[in-house]
């Protein structure tokens, strides 16, 4: 038995006949196996090889949709696809994002495609007998629906990481880890089938976050069995913008990558927004004026951004916009702000997206707060989630003031998380709040928590580091009496040297900055 569950099978040859297919679409060379592949999309008359392996397999799996392969029957124009041998590509064309037009498209999508997840999710031994009493013929009804039980990430560390897993080895193209600052990180395999859809959800986030065709980003998401780098840069190219490969401080180090920024002068930065805010303290540090410099843009993601976070991202790189990218290694990557800043733009023909209360479990009215959960639609070959709760609150529109064809789509909200808190003398403290009151204190440009406890007193330690010629003792005087406003505890105040926090921060994929020793 493989690491899926499942015995390992010989690998068939692809046949003949799929260089004919490449021929009549006017392919020529290796085409990437992530968007050709064996399940590349053909006319229905074309498609023997896949009906067959459908057959072959149906004591396995359910009879699946007939659009199970593609909802809109649509594919990538070949510049797009491969342009390794088409040249620079100009970026993709509408009908390659295959965007729904219509609110009833993706109400027919979500209806078929949720009766697919479903019976996916049979298939995996974590769901047994959790689903038995759930009517597969009414999953459209609400009622219904909310019978099926959230799925979140403390519930997957207690269990044997194979229990969610459906494929077999043979069809795993990749592992994705799961990132965060706590807890033992989680691998997930994804399909090749999965992949063609993650790439498609990626190209639209490039688009919709107004990425643009001679761009040049410089990628400082991490690399690794982390997917972020890898991914967004596999794509960036699909979307004509070419790459710097940096990945995050533990691949190429800090200053190496403002020696980058420099020289290579690229147009776009991307990243996680912690990592952004260390190399703009770094290179206040080093006397590198990045408001200067040739990047116009930031996009970011993986961690919340709150409203000072990017103001002060903005500032100290002197940008135009910071645009915000949503998604999870368990979901995908599902959703992109844009140039009117409303909120995320959510793929809601791949996924479903339901914002409850958690108390009671229904839906909330539209506009209010509640819990985000999200079943994928199309990225359950491997792990079949339904209804996973990342602890997000967040309020969801269905109208936008965005023109074009991404308005289809409703706009998400962050406002805060269920999980991230801190509990020192009988106070309760959110790591959101927190950060977000520390990064509106202008003198402030990094900082660290550390939870204490000496002699049996606990105490705040709160590191933090401060901009050049600033009074240190003023400012970590000004930033304790803050804190002691807000949440009614006077924190212990140290300035550390620039760049001190951020050569810390490096080693992780996301920084750890609140830290709990009394342990």
């Amino acid at each position: 038995m493989d690491v899926c569950g499942s015995r390992r099978r010989r690998v068939r040859k692809a046949p003949q006949r799929d260089l004919r297919v490449r021929k009549r679409f006017g392919y020529a060379g290796n085409v990437p196996p992530q968007i050709h592949g064996p399940e590349f999309r053909v006319p229905e008359a074309e498609n023997r090889t896949r009906n067959v392996r459908e057959r072959r397999n149906l004591s396995r799996r359910p009879v699946l949709d007939p659009a199970d392969a593609d909802p809109y029957g649509r594919t990538m124009s070949p510049a797009a696809q491969n342009p390794a041998v088409h040249g620079a590509p100009s970026g993709p064309r509408p009908e390659d994002l295959q965007l729904p037009v219509s609110r009833d498209e993706i109400a027919a999508v979500q209806s078929r495609r949720k009766r697919i997840a479903f019976e996916r999710a049979m298939r995996a031994p974590f769901y047994a007998g959790k689903l038995d009493r759930i009517d597969p013929d009414r999953l459209d009804d609400p009622d219904e629906w909310s019978r099926i039980p959230i799925i979140d990430k403390e519930m997957l560390r207690g269990i044997d990481g194979d229990q969610l897993v459906i494929c077999d080895r043979s069809e795993v193209a990749e592992y994705w880890r799961s990132g965060g600052a706590t807890g033992t990180p989680l691998y997930y395999p994804r399909t090749f089938e999965d992949m063609r859809y993650a790439l498609l959800q990626l190209v639209r986030c490039w688009v919709c976050a107004g990425g643009e065709p001679g761009d040049l980003c410089h990628m400082s998401f991490p690399f690794g069995v982390h997917p972020a780098g890898q991914l967004w840069s596999r794509t960036a190219n699909l979307s004509g913008i070419g790459v710097i490969w940096a990945g995050a401080g533990n691949t190429t180090p800090s200053e190496v990558q403002l020696d980058l920024l420099t020289r290579l002068e690229p147009t776009l930065w991307m990243g996680m927004p912690s990592y952004g805010l260390h190399l703009a303290n770094l290179a206040g540090s080093k006397g590198v004026d990045l408001a200067a410099g040739s990047v116009r843009k930031l996009l970011v993601g993986a961690e919340a951004l709150s409203a000072a976070k990017r103001e002060k991202l903005q500032r100290m790189w002197g940008v135009e916009e910071v645009r915000d990218l949503f998604g999870m290694t368990e979901i995908g990557i599902l959703g992109s702000d844009s140039a009117v800043q409303e909120g995320f733009h959510v793929w809601t023909d791949q996924a479903v997206f339901e914002v409850i209360d958690p108390d009671t479990g229904r839906e909330v009215p539209e506009g209010e707060e509640g819990l985000m959960v999200v079943t994928p639609l199309f990225i359950n070959n491997a792990t079949p989630f339904l209804r996973w709760s990342s602890g997000d609150i967040v309020s969801m529109k269905r109208e936008t003031s965005l023109d074009g064809p991404f308005s289809v789509f409703p706009v998400m909200r962050h406002a805060r998380r269920t999980v991230g808190f801190f509990k020192i003398r009988g106070i309760n403290v959110n790591h959101d709040e927190f950060e977000d009151l520390v990064f509106r204190l202008p003198s402030v440009t990094d900082f660290r928590v550390e939870l204490v406890a000496e002699r049996d007193l606990e105490d705040l330690r709160l590191l933090i580091e401060v901009g050049r010629g600033e009074d240190e003792a003023a400012v970590a005087d000004r930033t304790a009496e803050a804190v002691r406003r807000t949440f009614e505890i006077r924190p212990d105040v140290r300035v550390l040297p620039l760049g001190t926090l951020a050569r810390d921060f490096e080693a992780s994929v996301k920084a750890p900055r609140f830290q709990d020793l009394r342990n």
